[in-house]
């Protein structure tokens, strides 16, 4: 979960596994990440972030040239009656695998 300061930001609780062949110098694999960031991105980064229900998730990460690059997306939250809807659906599916795997050739 990212989070932004006025001058930096963060990247909170996302699991990096260590290096496989490392040794005991390696990394811890859930700490706190500095992002690197501009100025600017971290302005805009901020404003979408203080409208109201936007939240900043990181989508995608992927390793380049060496280094850990993670791509941010600033999204809303679902609503109640999406979450119950939601529920709904899985629920059904749910009963609908449940028949086929109790169905009798």
């Amino acid at each position: 979960m990212p989070w932004c300061s006025r001058e930096e930001a963060y990247l909170f609780n996302c699991h990096i596994s260590p290096y496989s062949h490392g040794n005991r110098e390696n990394h811890d694999p859930t700490r706190t990440r500095k992002l690197l960031l501009h100025d600017r991105e971290i302005r805009k980064l901020i404003g979408k972030t203080q409208e109201k229900g936007l939240t900043l998730i990181p989508l995608r990460v992927y390793l380049k040239r060496g280094r850990i690059k993670v791509e941010l997306g600033v999204a809303r939250g679902k609503k109640l009656i999406d979450k119950r809807e939601t529920e709904r659906r899985k629920e059904a599916d749910r009963e609908a695998k449940s028949a086929m795997k109790n169905r009798r050739y």
